[in-house]
């Protein structure tokens, strides 16, 4: 079984573009050969800044002959249609078959598909995957109509055996295909032939240039540590930063400089983010400070780097000086006291039927006054907070990187002589971003990043932008997940509905409040069912505590879900359900079929049995108990004490025929089956309970 090698060479791919462009190579090609009949044992892409590659392993060397019965019209059928059935299954019509079928004769034609060798089938897959290839953005170029990222210069396909290479022969838009590539485009320009995968990923070594993506960052991550290490230093991780630049070199070379004095000053962030966005390199320091720089060459010179470090160094400089002179008038900004910030951002939309951002500021922080005793902050501390935790939006450095707004506010705060939990504000009240984000925890982050959650969720109901089907154009279901997280991890006990009326009722126009505060509160159920289910909560708990009172206090609401997902664990739990569902079911028929409601009167007098009677006797007890239990919020409790109902509901059905002739008997034993039903029900709806 032959091995398959392909290779399109072109000018440099951008780097965001090469992973996907490798996967959808892949996928284009495995699935066009499987279509038409092949198989194979393994396939693998690699990606380069100048060459997308694909082996497949184990490649049928034919595709097998299949046949195929189809049933056509029946016999005296109109020409037309017998022609039609012919042109469709590409048969003659003397060459079709007639048959008795119940109905009468019919024709049938015979289609045989006869095996086609891989070669010929690699070769039309190819070609389509070319011209269909689903680049984010292409170019053509010269007089041709093919389409692709950058010029594309060569095609390589190769079907490979112990008898030796063969290639497969094809054209697209004049490109021959060949076994022919290109190394290093610097230091091994010259073209060479291949006969294999080994033997093609073993030149291009010689030749200077690294196949697999992988192993590039692992090789620059090596180097990078190793020659910050040798000084003393530490490598900022960046993951994102490393894959992008072993997408930019075919043969990394790390080198390391120093960042000039005049720049040390600058906050770290600043020169992180002005290092990674326009140059590409990764930060290096110690103890948080940034001092040195990693910048990763494409070739081996014979300076060792030295010349192109020297320019580098040079780009940096320019760079670095448009970020000091950012900061040094930020900084007279903001010891002068923002004022001037915070009133531009009156001419700042943040929504055309929202308002300004200045606007919204004021409604951040007058919520955030509100909802500050809920969190054990200081209302004037929060409300101060919230005033200025948005003003770096008017900054320069923002301006110049829109990444670090919150975190250069923390700075300017600081610098404008706000207390250290006040200035923090800026920085943590967006938190948290996502679902693996740290969430804030003291009392004056939590409380602003509250209101600005509130905020933002009850501005966009007001005006009637909820999501729809998976778009969230403006990360309404992240602000809901960040609520639920805030009140969760920081155990802050509030009713939502109460503080969604609140923020309700500070938007412009007219709202119907009650309406819309209820859809938020289902909004946000609806995303607290998707944060419990992932950690092991099943749907059907959450719908039998939602259903409970107090349901839009989220952190009771868990408590009481975890509780009774923890007893449903147990057997006692599990069978207890059966009982209770068993009684409900029982209760209810009788209730329809009898047209009265059984939810008084039951009498220990009239019990005949003795497993009545401990039934009696477990409700009137264990029922006491579950109330004291769940008025104290002891939900564990609770779930406890209705666990132990399980053996006297079980010994009352095992032993007790609850429609019994005797009608007093009945409606006594039917209105015992409601005190089941009450009983249960004060911890949750267990009717919603699947199984």
């Amino acid at each position: 079984m032959p091995d398959l090698l392909i290779e399109l060479f072109s000018e440099e791919i951008p780097a965001r573009m090469q992973g996907k462009a490798g996967a959808d190579l892949r996928r284009m090609v495995t699935d066009g050969l499987v279509e038409a009949g092949l198989t194979y044992a393994g396939a693998q892409a690699f990606t380069t800044p100048r060459r997308l590659a694909l082996t497949v392993q184990g490649l049928s060397a034919e595709s097998p002959t299949t046949r195929e019965e189809r049933k056509g019209p029946r016999v005296g059928a109109p020409d037309k249609a017998i022609d039609g059935f012919c042109r469709g299954a590409g048969v003659a019509r003397e060459d079709l078959e007639v048959r008795d079928e119940k109905k009468g004769q019919a024709y049938f034609a015979m289609i045989v598909k006869e095996g086609r060798p891989a070669a010929e089938i690699v070769a039309e897959v190819l070609e389509t995957t070319v011209r269909n290839f689903p680049w984010p953005k292409s170019m053509r170029w010269g007089s041709g109509e093919l389409r692709w990222v950058r010029p594309l210069q060569s095609i390589l396909c190769l079907l490979s055996d112990e008898a030796g290479a063969e290639v497969v022969p094809l054209e697209v838009d004049g490109i021959v295909s060949g076994d022919v590539t290109h190394g290093h485009r610097f230091m091994a320009p010259d073209a060479f032939t291949v006969t294999s995968f080994d033997d093609y990923a073993a030149k291009l070594k010689r030749a200077h240039v690294i196949l697999d993506a992988e192993e590039r960052a692992a090789q620059i991550w090596h180097d990078a540590t190793n020659a910050a290490f040798a000084r003393g230093l530490e490598v900022v991780e960046d993951k994102g930063l490393l894959a992008e630049v072993a997408g930019l070199v075919e043969c990394p070379v790390v080198l390391l400089g120093e960042i000039d004095e005049a720049f040390r000053g600058l906050p770290a962030e600043v020169l992180q983010t002005s290092m990674k966005e326009h140059q590409k390199f990764f930060s290096v320091g110690k103890d948080g400070q940034i001092t040195h720089f990693i910048t990763v060459a494409n070739r081996v010179t014979a300076d060792d780097g030295a010349t192109i470090l020297a320019g580098n160094q040079k780009v940096l400089f320019a760079r670095l000086s448009d970020a000091k002179f950012f900061w040094e008038n930020d900084l007279r900004e903001a010891r002068a006291g923002m004022g001037t910030w915070l009133a531009a951002l009156d001419n700042v939309t943040f929504h055309n039927k929202l308002g300004s951002q200045k606007a919204r500021i004021d409604r951040i922080a007058a919520l955030a006054r509100e909802i500050a005793p809920l969190v054990g902050a200081d209302p004037e501390a929060a409300e101060k907070a919230a005033q200025v935790a948005k003003a770096d939006l008017s900054s320069e450095m923002v301006y110049e990187f829109p990444e670090l707004q919150g975190v250069m506010g923390r700075y300017y705060s600081e610098a404008a002589g706000l207390i250290a939990d006040v200035a923090a504000v800026a920085q943590e009240h967006y938190a948290p971003l996502g679902p693996s984000d740290d969430v804030p925890t003291a009392p004056i982050s939590v409380g602003v990043a509250l209101a600005d959650k509130f905020d933002t969720l009850t501005g966009f109901w007001a005006i009637d932008e909820k999501p729809t089907g998976s778009k969230d154009p403006f990360a309404l279901r992240r602000a809901a997940l960040g609520i639920i997280r805030l009140v969760l991890e920081n155990g802050v006990r509030t009713g939502l509905s109460s503080v969604f009326a609140a923020g309700l009722s500070a938007q412009p126009g007219d709202v119907e409040t009650d309406v819309v505060a209820a859809d938020l509160l289902s909004f946000t159920h609806d995303r607290l069912k998707v944060y419990l289910r992932d950690r092991g909560i099943p749907h059907d708990v959450i719908d039998a505590c939602l259903a409970m009172p107090g349901n839009d206090d989220l952190a009771l609401l868990v408590k009481r879900a975890e509780a009774l997902a923890a007893v449903l664990k147990t057997d006692d739990g599990e069978n207890l359900i059966q009982g209770f569902k068993r009684a409900n079911n029982i209760l209810t028929q009788a209730e329809e079929a009898d047209g009265v409601e059984y939810s008084y009167g039951a009498e220990v007098k009239l019990a005949e049995t003795e497993e009545e009677k401990a039934l009696f006797a477990a409700l009137e007890s264990q029922g006491a108990a579950i109330s004291s239990a769940i008025e104290a919020e002891d939900f564990a409790g609770a779930m406890g004490a209705m666990g132990t109902l399980r053996g006297p509901i079980d010994a009352f059905f095992e032993a007790v025929q609850v429609n019994a002739d005797n009608q007093v008997v009945r409606r006594n034993r039917l209105n015992l089956l409601h005190m089941i039903r009450q009983t249960c029900g004060q911890v949750a709806d267990l009717t919603r309970l699947a199984g």
